[in-house]
């Protein structure tokens, strides 16, 4: 636990909600974990996820640290939630393109396209998500398991879209997922963290980034190997 956290009481604390019938308690405790966890993701960007504590997150909704520790362990089951969001849409999403039966490299764009205007919609969630490094001694949790299988559902597309030798090369089919993804996610990451930049018109911007991305597929097979040799 983080000695920050230390379930004392915050400074003048407001009242505890009032009781709550039995009717609606569970959308009541949902609805207080809500505000928590907003309340959390807008802490842990603005002020960095080292410097707030559970007291902190009590300040900013008016309720004591102990009412917190109700709804969550220690903070870093909140970052684990709010990461969990996160691929959860992602998830989602994918299984929504599944149902539509789209060309393999049609389907593998258009989940490019979903993560970077998730990613440019909700900035937050990305950058808890994508942009903050572990902190000493915190648990990855649910977020690692749940990350893990959208990478997979992600090389899956990928391996659809190349031929059946190159997509039996789990190396290549790495190469060519992992360099797609670093593609993306250096678009979504500098467009969050440089909008002061002149970038060029964003549709047309993304849709480059996402076509240059797909190039990866064709760096990776074994031809491109061969043609791009150490002495070449």
């Amino acid at each position: 636990m983080d000695p920050a956290d230390d379930p004392q009481p915050a400074d003048q604390p407001r009242p505890e909600p009032a009781p709550v019938p039995r009717r609606g308690r569970a959308d009541h405790k949902e609805s207080v974990r809500r505000v928590i966890l907003d309340a959390a993701r807008e802490l842990f960007v603005c002020e960095g996820y080292g410097n707030v504590s559970l007291r902190k997150i009590a300040r900013r909704i008016g309720y004591t640290p102990m009412a917190i520790y109700v709804h969550f362990r220690d903070k870093s089951e909140i970052l684990d939630c709010i990461c969990e969001e996160t691929f959860d849409a992602f998830r989602a999403n994918a299984e929504r393109l599944d149902l539509l039966e789209l060309p393999p490299r049609e389907r593998l764009a258009a989940g490019l396209r979903y993560y970077v205007e998730f990613g440019l919609e909700h900035p937050h969630h990305y950058q808890l998500t994508f942009m903050t490094p572990p902190f000493c001694g915190q648990s990855l949790g649910r977020r690692k398991e749940i990350g893990q299988d959208c990478y997979q559902r992600m090389r899956c597309r990928v391996a659809l879209c190349m031929t059946i030798a190159e997509a039996g090369d789990g190396p290549r089919v790495d190469l060519a997922s992992q360099t797609i993804w670093a593609a993306a996610h250096g678009l979504v990451s500098l467009l969050i963290a440089r909008p002061e930049f002149p970038w060029v018109e964003r549709e047309r911007l993304i849709g480059a980034v996402i076509e240059g991305a797909l190039r990866s597929l064709l760096l990776a097979s074994p031809a491109s190997a061969t043609a791009s040799g150490p002495h070449s």
